[in-house]
């Protein structure tokens, strides 16, 4: 099964809409997409407004493929896991989310090879070709590697504030 999410506030009917085209290329493939309040209505995957927390994590364990936004709760839910997860940052500019916070927490997870990355619907179908043979990085659980990691995060925002 291939388990789209979009978050649990926010519609992100650019990302349900670009997966529902490549659903629409793989319709012997199950598709199960949480979709929010957007207003795009998928046609060739099944879905849900809002799935509960006992739902949302059925759903990831028993996936296998992972397609969302790039937010800490889809990319943790993946991480713990063990899922491949293909994430589609939602873009300020188009009105998605108040700022672009989401394709620094892609790209920095990408680079250490958590997840991988559509930044536009047209890589959609490419990318998922691709998530098919990704074997995502564990994340490191001990203290010192959540401290470092915090640390190579804060070093990277200050960066490109500069």
């Amino acid at each position: 099964m291939n388990f789209v999410t979009i978050g649990s506030v926010i519609a992100f009917d650019r990302l349900v809409e670009a997966v529902d085209a490549v659903a629409a290329e793989h319709p012997d493939e199950d598709w199960f997409a949480q979709i929010g309040d957007g207003t795009y209505l998928p046609t060739h995957m099944a879905y849900a407004r809002y799935v509960d927390r006992d739902e949302f994590e059925r759903r990831v364990a028993e996936a296998d493929l992972l397609i969302g936004h790039a937010g800490m709760g889809t990319i943790s839910a993946a991480l713990a896991a063990g899922k491949p997860l293909l994430v589609m940052p939602r873009d300020d500019a188009r009105g998605e989310h108040v700022d672009d916070h989401q394709f620094l927490t892609a790209d920095l997870f990408a680079a250490d090879g958590h997840v991988l990355v559509a930044r536009e619907a047209g890589d959609m179908a490419g990318m998922l070709d691709e998530l098919r043979s990704f074997e995502p990085t564990p994340r490191e659980s001990t203290a010192a590697g959540v401290g470092e990691r915090v640390g190579r995060f804060l070093s990277d925002q200050q960066a490109r504030r500069r």
